[in-house]
């Protein structure tokens, strides 16, 4: 004898099917999305982690002089994740500046401001870079920002003017050079004045060739090793012709 099939079982189990099936297809969304949500968090943990590390090693490359600090966007009231060279005061937890406020607002806010001028708590100029930067959703997470003491370069700075600083009587024409010249500068020297008389160095007049000689000697080119007979050959004078031209 055969039995009837029971309809709302039937129902049931496919119903039954259904709602597990609905569930498991609920489930793995639920998992697929946390799973989503941790791999960002992850990747976003490990930029800052790489950001870091190059925080502290820009601040240990310039001690004392340069206030390094990596900002975490993520957390703006607690934003500062690490600092070098504390220079301002601030601590680790502090929250963010107005540049990291504005890049989490805008996340088309440039990614970076380089070299503009700004101020530590107590008064000393300093000069100022901030880099974005954003994870691979387009979003800041973070900011590297470098702070320049600027006051501890300005004596610096004003001692090398002073050291490096010269007479201003003999800036246009010097007493003398430190090289030793040529002869063939000597040579291409001699023709070049000749030549803005249009006439060769030995055609000039005698008058003419003791002033070419004074500004050689004016130019340093006397100090070189057989200069006098060099510019004797080139002029078609004697030797000591030369040196009395140079008195």
């Amino acid at each position: 004898m055969e039995h009837p099939v029971d309809a709302t079982d039937e129902d049931g189990a496919d119903e039954h099917g259904a709602d597990e099936h609905g569930a498991d297809e609920h489930g793995a969304d639920e998992h697929g999305a946390d799973e989503h949500g941790a791999d960002e968090h992850g990747a976003d943990e490990h930029l800052l982690k790489e950001a870091e590390k190059i925080a502290v090693a820009l601040g240990r490359m310039f001690p004392g002089l340069c206030e390094v600090v990596l900002h975490d966007l993520r957390d703006p009231e607690h934003a500062i994740r690490a600092i070098e060279n504390n220079l301002s005061g601030r601590q680790v937890g502090d929250p963010a500046t107005e540049l990291g406020l504005a890049r989490i607002a805008d996340p088309g806010y440039p990614g970076v401001v380089q070299n503009y001028p700004n101020r530590f708590p107590d008064g000393r100029p300093a000069k100022s870079t901030s880099i974005g930067i954003k994870n691979a959703a387009g979003e800041y997470v973070a900011a590297l920002c470098l702070n320049l003491d600027v006051s501890v370069l300005s004596p610096v700075t004003l001692a090398l003017s002073n050291l490096v600083a010269t007479d201003t009587e003999h800036r246009e024409r010097p007493l003398e050079t430190l090289r030793d010249r040529t002869a063939r500068e000597l040579r291409e020297a001699v023709e070049a004045r000749a030549a803005e008389r249009a006439a060769t160095p030995r055609s000039l007049s005698r008058e003419e060739k003791r002033a070419l000689v004074r500004q050689l000697q004016r130019d340093g080119y006397f100090d070189s090793r057989d200069a006098a007979q060099t510019i004797a050959d080139l002029l078609g004078v004697s030797r000591a012709t030369v040196y009395n031209y140079a008195k």
